[in-house]
């Protein structure tokens, strides 16, 4: 089993900034891939980003490129989603997946096998 922990969410105006953190414990040696996701009240779960543990490669949903980066630090067993020039549209719920080994839909809810319980942001105009 994979425990995650994600922290770091808040309030922030619009064009500001917020670095959420995830710290995975447990059989962290079986981490794949993590990746970061965000609901929306109203809306379904949407990927945001994600990193591959080994190898550090990522990928963005076409909504943050460019504003946020993914990375981690195996040391501490963490990832983070820097999130810069936040918008409204980006207020959620943020949640941290942990996957256990590659899985062609690693964009989708599906594709992982651990969750954390989530941090909120909310955006203000």
């Amino acid at each position: 089993q994979v425990q995650l922990v994600e922290s770091g969410g808040g309030l922030v105006q619009a064009g500001g900034s917020l670095r959420l953190s995830c710290t995975a414990s447990g059989r962290t040696f079986s981490i794949y891939r993590m990746g970061w996701f965000r609901q929306a009240p109203g809306k379904e779960r949407e990927f945001v980003a994600d990193i591959r543990w080994s190898g550090g490669s990522t990928s963005y949903a076409d909504s943050v490129k460019g504003r946020f980066t993914i990375s981690r630090d195996s040391t501490k067993n963490t990832v983070y989603l820097q999130m810069n020039s936040l918008k409204p549209e980006d207020t959620a719920v943020y949640y941290c997946a942990a996957d256990r080994s590659y899985s062609s839909t690693y964009r989708y809810t599906g594709g992982y096998d651990y969750w954390g319980q989530g941090t909120q942001v909310t955006v203000s105009s």
